[in-house]
């Protein structure tokens, strides 16, 4: 996995980059977890606080699976 460059937004989360996608993958789980953000209800979804809002396109609430693809948008 090659590092690669994170949007600044995307740093806010998970640090100073450069780091593979894995690894910001994991990191944004471990914000997630962290901060508590998972929906209670449907655990598979995520619920943005003001730090993920965002890397989310502003959306309030992403699934984990879409997730993945809004943050891909941060990394070059």
């Amino acid at each position: 996995m090659k590092p690669m460059t994170l949007s600044a937004e995307l740093e806010a989360v998970t640090g100073k980059g450069p780091m593979s996608r894995g690894e910001v993958v994991k990191k944004v789980w471990e914000y997630i977890k962290k901060h508590d953000l998972q929906n209670p209800a449907n655990k598979r979804n995520i619920l943005a606080d003001d730090k993920l809002l965002p890397l989310f396109g502003g959306k309030k609430e992403v699934t984990m699976f879409e997730m993945t693809k809004l943050i891909s948008a941060h990394l070059s």
